[in-house]
């Protein structure tokens, strides 16, 4: 898409309207009203544009203020993508120093109300008013701060996956990017949609309002920076403008442009290679978080084990969930490395887990969700007690299927895996509506669907293709087909939510990850190019979660100590916001899509993937003060939950079983993936 500007003179200066070419004379564009404007002062400013000189690739526009001078220089670039790319150069020219911060602002014009993105901290509203979660929600009306709802929100750039805010309307998109890090600092981005204006902007450096999102249960007031201006001073700033189409999709091309530079400017830097990696998890696993006594992997394991001891093993989770946060995805790893090694001891322990998830089966015939030392099986972390989550239990299904076919090419069966797998797959057929959805959450004693929204249910798509091939059943596979046509409406509505136990109905990174999986699946079942398209279209979905850069970390933070890169990480979610290594889960999924579509990107980004969480694998007994083999859950990125640069002092078993699992699959592909 061609992009076009054009200037109009007033009475307050030159206006700049940027526009796609196909909208010339609709009245839609991208509209530059001031070169930037104060934002701590009791009377902001503005640097309005009172010169603009045309040049062969591009334009300059000029500006002075009482205490700011102006010039910014543009530039057309057509790459993968075409965009603006904008220098702004500053100078201070008060007599005295001033503590404001600045802001780069645009006019969305066009009709419709706004939609927004900010990669993987905002999509669309954010949060529905009915979501038991409290996190940023947009509300054109306004809404009730107090329930974290607001017609305007401005974020720390660090809180972004790639820091860009993209907007809609009902003609175009457009967005504007900067990098984390610039002259003033920590950058930002912000936006704003009610009858009065639609408009996006950058703020140097960042401010965070009307509130700043900490925790779900412990919002802070406003973060308001100001940057303390010399006389003299002079500053440059960068930033880049893209336009695109009204689809939702439209983000795609920028994100995978801005992808690319990022490629050659941030390094990965991997800690070990695939086999060493898989080595150290199994032994993680399999010492930090196998109960041989319960015949569990417990959930969470802490690093400091003479702290642990002296307040009762409290850093010790004793509960398993079956999928998910721990249960059968990461025994099944644990199974296929302990036999591909010959360690009797790992396989051993992964069947026995397995045959303890076997057991607990609920009243209505799908697993019970979790099992705790102290109350034995339940329903997990669910807004209703009484309730089972679908992707749960599915993912537990789809992988005890996956252990059946892998023990089976070894000469074993297990007759209790088989008879709770069909168990759970004909509750999934039975519940299963017409149009095709599988409900989100299951009444554990009746067996009624209590919540149909979300996408939950997706994973079920891929336990009933692999169960349909392990039991030979027709019926499962066109359950299958049936929930694939229903569930495709949130991949093409590009909001995909609902998959993880604790936050209810969210748009999530681990949403992505089951839409890939289950879309994959489905094109692999038959080769319609349509499953292919949507697999595709969920992946670049599941990019807007993925770094694309390496964040600056403060200085004394363990993750700086460390030069932990966090290109290839991803957030996992706008309500939870931390990176995590739960990506690897769509390992195997995303290298087959990379080979179906031949698509580049795809395998560069799951190496990014795979790249991050070889690093902080603990190498030996005191590695960044953990135990041979742990891996944290959580590395904090912002200002949210913890200080920026901390990292979760305790061993997750799925953090752990992810990596053994995604590191043995990936091993097909090694010679490709050159890590």
């Amino acid at each position: 898409m061609s992009i076009k500007t054009k200037h109009q003179q007033t009475d307050d200066g030159y206006k700049i309207n940027i526009y796609p070419d196909d909208l010339e004379g609709a009245g839609s564009s991208l509209q530059l009203n001031s070169l930037l404007e104060t934002t701590s002062l009791k009377e902001n400013e503005k640097v309005p544009v009172s010169l603009v000189e045309g040049e062969e690739d591009g334009f300059t526009l000029k500006g002075e203020s009482e205490h700011f001078k102006a010039e910014t220089q543009v530039y057309y670039k057509n790459r993968s993508c075409d965009y603006l790319d904008v220098k702004l150069k500053i100078q201070y020219i008060g007599s005295e120093t001033l503590d404001t911060g600045l802001q780069i602002k645009y006019e969305l014009l066009g009709a419709g109300k706004p939609t927004w993105l900010i990669p993987g901290a905002f999509y669309k509203e954010n949060r529905f008013s009915h979501n038991t979660r409290m996190y940023p929600r947009y509300d054109y009306s306004g809404g009730d701060i107090d329930r974290l709802e607001s017609d305007y929100w401005a974020f720390r750039s660090d809180r972004a996956s790639l820091p860009a805010v993209f907007a809609w309307n009902n003609d175009f998109s457009a967005a504007l990017f900067t990098e984390e890090m610039s002259e003033l600092g920590l950058s930002g981005l912000g936006f704003r949609g009610n009858e009065e204006e639609t408009s996006l902007w950058i703020n140097y450096p960042y401010r965070e309002e009307p509130i700043t999102f900490h925790s779900p249960v412990d919002p802070h007031p406003a973060d308001c920076p100001a940057h303390t201006w010399e006389k003299g001073e002079e500053v440059t700033l960068s930033y880049k403008i893209y336009l695109g189409n009204n689809d939702l999709h439209s983000y795609d091309p920028f994100v995978r442009e801005i992808y690319a530079q990022h490629q050659e400017k941030y390094p990965t830097n991997p800690w070990v290679d695939l086999e060493k990696a898989a080595e150290l998890t199994a032994h993680g696993l399999y010492e930090w978080h196998y109960d041989d006594e319960h015949h569990i992997l417990m959930e969470t394991a802490a690093f400091d084990r003479e702290f642990n001891g002296n307040v009762g093993g409290q850093g010790d989770r004793p509960n398993m969930h079956v999928g998910w946060v721990s249960g059968a995805p990461y025994s099944y790893a644990l199974l296929t490395y302990g036999r591909n090694q010959q360690n009797t001891n790992y396989t051993k322990a992964a069947v026995h887990v397995l045959d303890k998830i076997a057991e607990g089966l609920s009243p209505i015939g799908i697993f019970w969700a979790e099992w705790k030392a102290d109350k034995g099986w339940g329903t997990g972390w669910n807004p209703n007690n009484k309730w089972l989550q679908a992707r749960t239990v599915s993912e537990a299904s789809l992988f005890m299927i996956r252990a059946l076919h892998f023990e089976k090419e070894h000469g074993q069966t297990h007759d209790n895996w088989e008879n709770a797998v069909r168990s759970n797959l004909d509750f999934a057929v039975k519940c299963q509506r017409e149009d095709g959805n599988f409900g989100s959450y299951y009444h554990s004693e009746t067996g009624e669907v209590e919540e149909w929204d979300g996408a939950g249910g997706i994973l079920w798509i891929s336990a009933l293709l692999e169960g349909a091939k392990y039991f030979d059943s027709r019926v499962y596979r066109d359950a299958a087909v049936k929930a694939g046509h229903y569930y495709q409406s949130f991949i093409l509505d590009e909001f995909i939510y609902g998959a993880p136990e604790d936050v209810h109905l969210t748009p999530t990174s681990e949403d992505a990850y089951n839409a890939v999986v289950s879309y994959v699946l489905l094109y692999e079942s038959d080769f319609d190019n349509k499953w292919l398209e949507l697999a595709r279209r969920a992946a670049e979905w599941m990019m807007t979660f993925r770094w694309s850069y390496n964040l600056e970390f403060p200085e004394h933070t363990m993750l700086k100590q460390l030069d932990f890169r966090s290109r290839g990480a991803d957030q996992a979610s706008p309500s939870n916001q931390h990176l995590h290594n739960y990506g690897l889960f769509c390992v195997p999924e995303m290298l087959r899509l990379w080979k179906y579509t031949e698509d580049s990107y795809f395998l560069d980004r799951t190496r990014d993937n795979l790249a991050c969480f070889l690093q902080c694998i603990a190498r030996e007994d005191g590695d960044f003060n953990a135990y041979k083999g742990m891996v944290t859950e959580r590395y904090y990125n912002t200002n949210c939950f913890q200080p920026k640069g901390m990292l979760l002092t305790l061993s997750h078993a799925w953090s752990v079983g992810v990596i053994l699992y995604a590191t043995q699959e990936a091993a097909e592909f090694a010679e490709e993936l050159n890590l």
